[in-house]
């Protein structure tokens, strides 16, 4: 414990703040550090359905005597709060006998604001239960659990399966087991309240008041902040995670892979401050006593920024590539059992021109393999059946260029075309039978108006 001596009154009541976080305890927030009345830390748990106000004062001090914990009575009685209220008080040290006693006394004689006393000794103890590094006075991230890789009611090949659907000339029952990849990423879902009002002599101008949710990307490297889809998915599904059982998942998938948290929970919860800091920080115009205007930077101060959870969590990055002939196709999303994140669709792609999205019609060629856009997808002129103009063998009748699947289908139609009357060798080409008829008649009607008969 010595070296938590190092820090500062202010740095161990932001250890405090996160250490109870972790404990699971909720709206876990500092109190202001300025006239702070003997409050440092505030929080609420939950016991037997009811919430209960907690004022946690902080002590980086060898010893605590008594009149801190009365100090803190007091604290209790007028923090205002709509419910049962306790207290804590949390040293690096050791409590006095009478500090011990007054506490012990309190919750003998059932006063409504009791005291628990937190010392040393038992910050060892809870030390070891969260993952709290008491030489740097960091929290590591201990974390085991993920988001599903996939539905077990559905089975791991369903995506797949779904994302062929509305591809033309293929159904499931043809398409193979895809190759399966799973990577657990670390993740952390942060939730933080900024609270800050800027005031002049002409009163408040300006006010923040907003909650933000938002999931980072916890690898190695500068942490980044997730799209709005991904960190729903992850939020909404915080509360269906299972263990992250390596042995299990290799059971069903052919590849997995597990990514290590880059860096511990409270530099997470740092680097969120400061990313608020600075996402709040904004220039004020407003008007003076004097009728001037004056236009003003207000940045929120660290104690503006309550880090309300830092919850690590492990989303699996499913990767799945299905082998049709000569291609593959890569579908690739972030899953949470059914729900998913598309990060990216190689199946709503044609293999020709590269384009994609879910606005153009696919159609599967059976001949080599390929998904193809209407562009490049031709109705083979022998089997009547779609082939792409990747793999066709082409050939010219009745001047219209006729698809076939290969060099036998071709001359297989070679020697019925042959062996066709000439209005069914025409009809081959029926644009340009409609055409002539056209012309026909127009050439029969001019005729007419020049003979004067019509």
């Amino acid at each position: 414990m010595a070296v938590l001596d190092e820090l500062s009154g202010f740095e161990f009541e932001d250890l405090t703040e996160d250490v109870f976080r972790n404990l699971g305890y909720e709206n876990v927030r500092q109190a202001a550090r300025t006239a702070d009345e003997g409050r440092d830390v505030l929080m609420e748990e939950v016991v037997d359905g009811t919430r209960r106000g907690i004022v946690v004062e902080c002590k980086h001090t060898e010893t605590v005597g008594r009149p801190v914990v009365q100090k803190l009575h007091s604290a209790i009685a007028t923090f205002e709060f709509d419910g049962p209220k306790r207290g804590m008080v949390v040293t690096t040290g050791r409590f006095t006998g009478p500090a011990k006693e007054y506490a012990q006394r309190l919750r003998q004689n059932d006063d409504p604001y009791p005291i628990e006393l937190v010392d040393g000794e038992d910050l060892r103890e809870i030390a070891d239960e969260i993952g709290l590094d008491l030489y740097n006075g960091r929290i590591e991230i201990l974390c085991d659990e993920t988001l599903r890789p996939y539905d077990p009611a559905a089975g791991l090949d369903t995506p797949v399966q779904e994302a062929f659907r509305d591809i033309e000339n293929i159904e499931a029952a043809d398409l193979p087991a895809p190759h399966s990849q799973v990577t657990f990423r670390p993740v952390v879902a942060v939730t933080a309240d900024t609270n800050a009002v800027f005031e002049t002599s002409v009163g408040v101008i300006h006010r923040v008041d907003e909650r933000n949710q938002f999931v980072v990307h916890a690898e190695r490297g500068h942490p980044q902040v997730a799209d709005d889809d991904v960190t729903t998915l992850v939020t909404e599904n915080l509360h269906t995670t299972v263990d992250l059982d390596r042995d299990r998942f290799e059971e069903t998938i052919d590849e997995v892979d597990e990514r290590r948290f880059g860096q511990t929970q409270t530099e997470y919860k740092r680097w969120t401050v400061d990313r608020l800091q600075e996402y709040h920080t904004t220039t004020v115009t407003y008007t003076g006593d004097n009728n001037v205007t004056y236009n003003r930077t207000v940045e929120p101060t660290l104690s503006d920024i309550s880090v309300q959870s830092v919850e690590p969590v492990y989303l699996p990055e499913v990767r799945q590539t299905t082998e049709l002939h000569e291609y593959a196709y890569p579908y690739e999303y972030y899953a949470a059992g059914p729900s998913r994140v598309t990060a990216e669709d190689g199946v709503h792609r044609c293999v020709h021109c590269e384009t994609g999205g879910g606005d153009e019609t696919y159609t599967y060629c059976s001949n080599c393999g390929a998904v193809a856009c209407d562009n490049h997808s031709r109705t083979e002129r022998l089997e009547r059946e779609p082939v792409c103009t990747g793999c066709a063998v082409t050939e010219r009748f009745a001047l219209r260029t006729k698809y076939f699947y290969d060099e036998a289908n071709r001359d297989a139609f070679r020697e019925e075309y042959a062996a066709m009357a000439l209005h069914q060798k025409a009809m081959e080409n029926k644009p340009l039978v409609r055409g002539g008829a056209v012309a026909t008649v127009l050439l029969i009607v001019g005729l007419l108006v020049i003979g004067g008969i019509i």
